[in-house]
C-alpha cells in the first residue's frame, strides 16, 4: 500500500513539473536577440511599447502590439503558437509582461529581450 501511494506521489511530481518545464520563457540579451534575427527570418520581433514610442524609435522589422491590446490581438496577428518571438519594450518591464500573456495563452518559444535602452544597434523612426 505505501508503494503505490508513494509511486502516485512520484507521478503527480513528475507530471506538475514537466507542466511547469513547459510554461516559461527564456530571457535573452540584445546580442542574442540580434543572432536570432540575422539567423532565422521567422523569427518575429514584437514592440509592446505604445504607438508613440514605438513612432520615437524601434527596431527594424518589428510588430507593434501594445501591451494593453496584447491579450486580445494575439491570436490574429500571432496565429503561429510554435513562431519564435522576440519581446521587448522600453526597459523590459513590460516584455516580462508580455512574455507572462503569452505563455498563458499558449505560446511555446518566447523570449524576452528587455529594453530597446540595451540595443545598441541598428533603429529607425517616422
Amino acid at each position: 500500500m505505501m508503494i503505490k501511494k508513494s509511486l502516485i506521489l512520484i507521478s503527480v511530481l513528475f507530471l506538475l513539473l514537466a507542466g511547469c518545464s513547459a510554461s516559461s520563457y527564456k530571457k535573452i540579451t540584445a546580442k542574442q536577440g540580434r543572432e536570432m534575427l540575422q539567423s532565422d527570418s521567422s523569427v518575429i520581433l514584437l514592440d509592446v511599447r505604445t504607438i508613440g514610442e514605438n513612432k520615437e524609435i524601434r527596431i527594424p522589422g518589428s510588430l507593434l502590439i501594445p501591451l494593453d491590446t496584447l491579450k486580445a490581438q494575439a491570436a490574429s496577428l500571432l496565429t503561429d503558437k510554435d513562431a519564435k518571438i522576440i519581446i521587448y519594450c522600453r526597459s523590459g518591464n513590460r516584455s516580462k509582461d508580455a512574455a507572462d500573456i503569452l505563455i498563458g495563452l499558449g505560446y511555446r518559444n518566447i523570449f524576452d529581450m528587455g529594453g530597446i535602452i540595451d540595443w545598441p544597434y541598428e533603429t529607425e523612426s517616422e
